[in-house]
């Protein structure tokens, strides 16, 4: 079997391409309708002796115990490591309203090192206005775990210091949507075209009887990224009228051609539209072993000196047989994968030489490098 298991082509490229259509929805959001980030700092408490006693920690913990009327000599130090300084996110969804709940996912700040069995106390989420929008408690599933032995050692699994409270912070405050500012709505587009932009407003025009070329157009594209639709003003109708063009289907332009290269893992994709101009290229493999060893060196026994040891290294280079195959005008990515893989080459081998095809001008297509 040739060596090529760490590059992933799709099996779907070596079938004639077929086109499907695709959902409004799916390809494009509609601007102003978006989640908001939270964030909020609070504390965990009922942890069993992995929490923490650090400066932040000790002085949350008496501003918490001062809330309640409960104050502590400036001399006393708690001993608290069953609680532990916590960050909590969540994220707000569009429309959300004031009694609803959403997830939070809280993650320890300091050295706690679980947060398994944990408590968080009642929290408040602060959008970027510095505005309260929820209030978050509850008791957290975490699904690491760790163990430390009293010589040091110690066995982690995922992640103990993160963990989540399903419906655990309620909506305090809504935020405000511009989704009924304007006599319009806008689609911004998943992947920036200008020709599925177009193709997003020709759809909308044609189901919905409007014409550009006499001025009744419902949709106009004004730009790679946006298509913008008249829309009713009636809140109500305005949902429905939005329900419906959502679900409208259509065909959304193909990505360029494009070549995608992980370095890391060695996981390379080819699109569908890359081309290759007249090239040939030689494959040849070099491998160089270097091996290291020591040679022990006596002196004579008359003489006077020091036993050394002396390091000594070994260098062995093979040169495999090159190859050389040549790509006619026009090559598809079928052809191409094809010759690639009937030499032998590797990942690492397939990336040099699409590096080298590029840097020549024969590549008719992106190369891309993550």
């Amino acid at each position: 079997m040739k060596l090529f298991s760490a590059v992933l082509i799709l099996s779907l490229l070596f079938t004639p391409f077929q086109s499907y259509g695709q959902r409004i929805k799916d390809l494009a959001s509609v601007q102003g309708v978006r989640s908001n980030q939270l964030v909020g700092y609070g504390l965990v408490v009922g942890l069993p002796g992995t929490g923490e006693t650090s400066p932040f920690t000790e002085q949350s913990f008496r501003t918490m115990l001062a809330n309640f009327g409960i104050s502590l000599d400036s001399n006393v130090k708690p001993k608290i490591k069953n609680v532990a300084a916590v960050t909590v996110t969540a994220n707000l969804p569009a429309f959300s309203k004031p009694g609803q709940k959403i997830d939070i996912t809280v993650s320890s700040i300091g050295e706690a090192s679980s947060l398994s069995g944990g408590t968080l106390l009642q929290t408040v989420l602060r959008g970027a206005d510095g505005e309260v929008y929820a209030v978050a408690q509850g008791s957290l599933v975490v699904s690491g775990f760790g163990a430390e032995g009293n010589d040091g050692s110690r066995i982690v699994s995922n992640t103990p210091t993160v963990g989540r409270v399903p419906n655990g912070a309620v909506v305090e405050r809504s935020v405000r949507s511009g989704f009924m500012q304007n006599d319009f709505l806008t689609f911004n587009l998943n992947t920036p075209d200008f020709s599925t932009a177009q193709a997003l407003a020709d759809v909308i025009n044609t189901r919905l009887g409007g014409d550009p070329a006499n001025g009744t157009a419902f949709a106009k594209p004004l730009d790679a990224a946006s298509v913008q639709v008249s829309a009713p003003r009636d809140q109500a109708q305005r949902v429905s009228f939005l329900a419906t063009i959502e679900n409208f289907e259509f065909q959304p332009a193909t990505a360029p051609a494009r070549v995608v290269i992980n370095s890391r893992t060695g996981t390379i994709v080819i699109g569908q539209d890359v081309r290759l101009l007249p090239a040939a290229i030689t494959h040849g493999g070099l491998t160089v072993t270097i091996s290291e060893n020591t040679q022990v060196d006596q002196p004579n026994a008359l003489a006077n000196g020091n036993t050394v040891v002396a390091p000594q290294s070994v260098v062995d280079v093979q040169l495999d047989d090159s190859r050389m195959f040549l790509f006619d005008p026009g090559v598809s990515l079928d052809e191409l994968v094809r010759a690639v893989n009937e030499i032998g080459a590797a990942p690492g081998d397939l990336m040099a030489i699409l590096e080298a095809l590029r840097q020549a001008g024969a590549l008719q297509g992106e190369l891309v490098i993550i």
